[in-house]
């Protein structure tokens, strides 16, 4: 309706200012002189001429008395042309005054439809200015109407728009529904409640998986300890070393099974991104022990580690272990050589199979998440042990090489010496 308004009253100011400027370009004033007022100041000037000091205005024209010599003798105002010529161009009317037949001198009416033609001018460039002045008021009434109806909704969508971004769904976009865009910006609120409710459904989904995450970690207790419970009565009663070495191993990995589902029941309940690593002096015969625990099928030698001291963590170290040589047994079953070796601040331990490794192109990859070798296809795996692995030594400022060896793969673990932290 607003529109349809300003549309109308753009529409008769432009009609306007056309009707005055045909009427002005196609009807010419009138620039004839009256003819009887002509012959009125004829008949006055022939009357007083004797005495043409003594002479008396009695029209409404101008003009100007010569004797017969041209020079001049009277006039009714001081701009008037004084001189034939001067008359001529101005288009005034010259007239010879006779008395008794003789011309005695001459009689100049000024023209004064050029006043009339500037009257007529000014008439018409006022009614133009005004016509432009109405329609600046209505060009600033659109500008407003504009502002309202489109750039003020329009801001409020980007500022909808950023607060969606941040996501703050609770504050309901404002909108007048009579408003140009009301329907649309109506639209946007209801996305807004959509996207609400979905985050609303999706938190409870997600409290619902972690509370299903605690509810197995803590089920998965109840075994492992009755598994424990079992191995410490075996290793009790039994009196044959290679019986108590399993035994023992069992306890250890019940022990680090335990750990490691506390973590994830903790993780789950504090909404932990990531497990805690937690790195401190470790004495290196600890080292050894871990390798041992991790070689369960004994396929590896473990060598005699240099004596120092490095900076771990027991348990994540304990992880990296088990995830190397769980890898040799699954995609290479052979048998593992163990190395290790003090270099500068560091001691590096590295692990190799005999299983040919892994083509070259994937080497860069292949500690990245969900990413394993081409050739372990057909057998179980996740791609996660060296992604967790590599994670658990920068963590502990340490290093994760992998690499094809001799053999097949190695993989070389690199621990900082105590000292050096």
């Amino acid at each position: 309706m607003k529109r349809a308004v300003l549309s109308i009253c753009f529409a008769v100011v432009f009609a306007v200012e056309l009707i005055f400027l045909i009427v002005f370009a196609v009807f010419s004033p009138d620039m004839s002189q009256d003819a009887v007022a002509v012959n009125e100041v004829m008949q006055s000037v022939k009357r007083d001429f004797r005495s043409i000091g003594e002479h008396v205005k009695t029209s409404d024209l101008d003009y100007v008395v010569l004797d017969k010599s041209g020079v001049l003798i009277y006039k009714t105002d001081s701009g008037l042309s004084e001189s034939i010529n001067a008359a001529i161009i101005h288009r005034d009317t010259v007239l010879d005054v006779e008395i008794d037949g003789e011309t005695v001198g001459k009689v100049i009416i000024y023209n004064d439809g050029g006043k009339t033609l500037q009257s007529q001018k000014r008439i018409v460039v006022a009614v133009l200015a005004a016509a432009v002045v109405v329609q600046f008021a209505i060009c600033v009434a659109y500008a407003v109407f504009m502002h309202v109806a489109i750039v003020g909704p329009f801001r409020k969508l980007k500022r909808f728009a950023e607060r969606i971004a941040c996501g703050n769904l609770d504050i309901p976009l404002e909108m007048d529904k009579r408003n140009l865009f009301g329907a649309f910006t109506e639209s946007f609120d209801i996305m807004r409640s959509e996207l609400k409710k979905a985050r609303i459904a999706e938190a409870r989904a997600r409290q619902s998986k972690k509370e299903l995450v605690a509810k197995l970690s803590h089920d998965i207790k109840t075994p492992v300890a009755s598994i424990k419970a079992l191995s410490e009565v075996g290793l009790a009663v039994t009196n044959n070393e290679k019986d108590r070495a399993s035994y023992a191993q069992i306890i250890g990995k019940s022990d680090q099974i335990n750990t490691l589902v506390t973590n994830l029941f903790t993780a789950t309940l504090e909404e932990l991104q990531q497990l805690d690593v937690l790195p401190v002096n470790i004495e290196i015969k600890r080292i050894a022990t871990m390798l041992e625990n991790a070689d369960y099928m004994h396929r590896a030698v473990i060598p005699e580690l240099p004596k120092c001291s490095v900076y771990a963590d027991g348990l994540r170290l304990q992880q990296v272990f088990d995830n190397i040589f769980a890898n040799s047994y699954k995609y290479a079953n052979t048998d593992i050589r163990v190395l290790a070796q003090k270099t500068g601040g560091c001691i590096e331990i590295s692990i190799e199979d005999f299983g040919g490794g892994v083509p070259h192109g994937e080497l860069n990859t292949i500690k990245d998440k969900f990413k394993r070798g081409s050739n372990s296809s057909g057998t179980e795996g996740a791609g996660l042990g060296l992604y967790i692995s590599d994670y658990f030594m920068k963590e502990m400022h340490g290093e994760l090489n992998v690499e094809n060896g001799e053999h097949g793969l190695k993989v070389t673990v690199i621990l900082q010496l105590a000292a050096k932290i």
